[in-house]
């Protein structure tokens, strides 16, 4: 019998402006993933495995703004925010992107993770991601974005993604990889860790079926990454 239940990305934009480079950064990682997600789900059914649909959802945290303020200071949610809260810790993968501000996340974006409970993202595959005005801020993810997430017990994928005004537009060098690459590599990465976590938690052996697009689970992508 095929599954029935969507997978759901879910998307997390702290973008403040409108347009937000920070929704577009999250819009791509999204559509990155699903489309990664999609193609996976496709080879599956032609295989004979269960496939499933592919949810994805944005949310806007500018838009939750003042209902995030007003839990923070009488403890209750408004029904808006607790079903974006329900639907972030409900996702099979999880897209946090923020808006750099003196040198780390945002108050907005951190706010709204302060009210999710510590143990509600355990395990859950992340991929982060940042915006700024200058490559010199890009370390924000290791030092503010990717400790956040493990305080909160979730996998960030091995990819994240910083966009600095520069990289809009740019396919990179010989030396380093243009934005629309590191997009596709954090998406594939997360679509990898999402079917990872969904197979029953457990790895599968490769059979005679599959072919170099088979699904490597997220744990054998960590171990390859080892260094000899």
């Amino acid at each position: 019998m095929f599954a029935t239940t969507p997978l759901r990305v879910v998307a997390v934009s702290a973008g403040l402006s409108q347009p937000s480079s920070t929704r577009l950064l999250a819009d791509r990682l999204a559509a990155a993933t699903r489309e990664r997600l999609t193609a996976e789900q496709d080879t599956a059914g032609r295989a004979g495995r269960d496939d499933r649909d592919v949810e994805v959802r944005v949310i806007e945290l500018r838009d939750l703004a003042v209902d995030i303020a007003n839990h923070l200071v009488s403890g209750f949610p408004s029904a808006g925010l607790r079903e974006a809260i329900d639907a972030v810790t409900e996702a099979d993968g999880l897209i946090a992107v923020t808006p750099v501000f003196t040198a780390s996340y945002s108050g907005l974006f951190k706010s709204f993770f302060d009210l999710i409970d510590h143990t509600a993202l355990t395990g859950k595959p992340v991929v982060i991601a940042a915006t700024g005005g200058t490559a010199r801020h890009s370390l924000v993810l290791e030092h503010a974005l990717r400790p956040l997430f493990a305080y909160l017990r979730a996998v960030t994928v091995p990819t994240s993604v910083y966009a600095a005004s520069e990289d809009w537009g740019s396919s990179g060098d010989e030396y380093t990889e243009g934005l629309p690459s590191r997009i596709r590599r954090a998406g594939g990465e997360l679509a990898s860790a999402v079917l990872g976590r969904t197979v029953s938690g457990a790895s599968r052996a490769l059979g005679l079926d599959d072919g170099e697009d088979a699904v490597v689970p997220f744990e054998q992508q960590l171990a390859d990454l080892r260094l000899d």
